[in-house]
């Protein structure tokens, strides 16, 4: 077993990943990177040039919304990112149709944890 995410798994799963993270509280790009590496236990490893495409898609679609924060060290503004409740609707779904997908590839003999 791979010790790292295939890119194409985890491509079809990043909404899922990145809404989990943002369900609780809003976080800024480093501090997202952080959490899914901790709360991972390092399997997902997010660098920013993937994560920050990501997260202007999620915004554009209307499942997060941003608004700059405290500064950081570099003295710029950090932008944190916050779930909306239509992002919350779309979380519930993505849970149930990667509930319906494991279920189903379970159902084929396969284990899945």
């Amino acid at each position: 077993m791979p010790d790292f995410p295939s890119p194409d798994l985890l491509r079809g799963h990043l909404d899922l990943i990145l809404l989990s993270i943002l369900e609780d509280q809003p976080l800024y790009g480093f501090a997202i990177i952080q959490a899914a590496r901790s709360r991972s236990d390092g399997y997902f490893d997010f660098r920013e040039g993937s994560l920050y495409p990501a997260l202007h898609r999620l915004e554009k679609a209307g499942w997060l919304r941003s608004q700059s924060g405290e500064v950081g060290r570099n003295g710029k503004p950090r932008r944190y990112y916050a779930l909306t409740a239509e992002g919350q609707r779309h979380l519930t779904h993505k849970r149930q149709e990667f509930e319906q997908f494991t279920g189903a590839v379970r159902r084929l003999g396969g284990s899945v944890a």
